[in-house]
């Protein structure tokens, strides 16, 4: 069974429809992104699959059961990486297991390897405000994976940073997520095929119109020539072609 199953999934803000009749499914630990111009529908889409909305129709379902707020296999990174100020890099990812009733002498340890796993070790005893976006970055995806979640959404998490740092981290995802499937919101066309397995297209009738196979299931140090190769460019020139249709449609 997938670890995600979307099914004839709509959702309607008002009288304003922004996803129809959308069916999907992300197989364990694998890795899917989403494109689509702005009010198409992607971090919409986040939030039921979240279960922080509830579908006009259809049905969201994670392993097997119904979305919900809160569920363990879960983890979410927001484009803003939400640190709390008043808490130490540590003490802000040990919230989730803290929330969950663990003790925090066994959730600092947790906390620390989370940290430790996503290249942000040295930061446990730092506050938010003294440490850069990157490293904000891995701190919020080290709380979104501190519970050890089957599936991790993401969106558009590196948005916010300066080129060379959104590169090394789109160059890291696919082995810092550690085997967790993955849903990422990304308006980057080359940020999206070097971390998926498959890149999707919203269209213009808020259902998948496209599907180009990602880059992801390469070595890592094969992948950026990989997207400057032939098969690359002709995988992004597709992208680009139905981002461009979906945008005037």
């Amino acid at each position: 069974m997938p670890i995600l199953q979307v099914e004839g999934l709509s959702h309607s803000y008002g009288d304003r429809a922004v996803l129809r009749n959308l069916s999907l499914e992300i197989a364990a630990g694998e890795s899917v992104a989403l494109l689509g111009p702005n009010g198409s529908g992607k971090s919409t889409l986040l939030r039921l699959v979240a279960g922080l909305l509830a579908p006009t129709s259809g049905r969201v379902t994670l392993d097997g059961s119904p979305a919900a707020a809160g569920r363990s296999e879960v983890g979410i990174v927001f484009q803003d990486p939400r640190l709390l100020p008043w808490r130490t890099v540590l003490r802000n990812v040990t919230l989730p297991l803290e929330l969950a009733g663990e003790p925090l002498v066994t959730a600092r340890p947790t906390a620390a390897a989370a940290l430790t796993r996503v290249g942000a070790g040295e930061l446990l005893e730092r506050n938010p405000a003294e440490i850069s976006g990157g490293e904000r970055g891995r701190a919020a995806l080290a709380r979104a994976m501190v519970r050890t979640p089957s599936l991790l959404l993401l969106d558009e998490p590196f948005a916010a940073l300066d080129a060379i740092t959104r590169a090394r981290l789109d160059d890291e995802l696919p082995e810092l997520v550690a085997g967790a499937a993955t849903l990422l919101v990304t308006h980057d066309v080359a940020e999206a095929l070097l971390v998926a397995d498959r890149v999707l297209m919203l269209g213009a009738d808020g259902a998948i119109a496209l599907e180009v196979p990602g880059l992801r299931s390469i070595p890592p140090v094969e992948r950026r020539a990989a997207l400057l190769s032939p098969d690359g460019a002709t995988r992004q020139a597709r992208l680009y072609a139905a981002l461009d249709q979906v945008a005037h449609a």
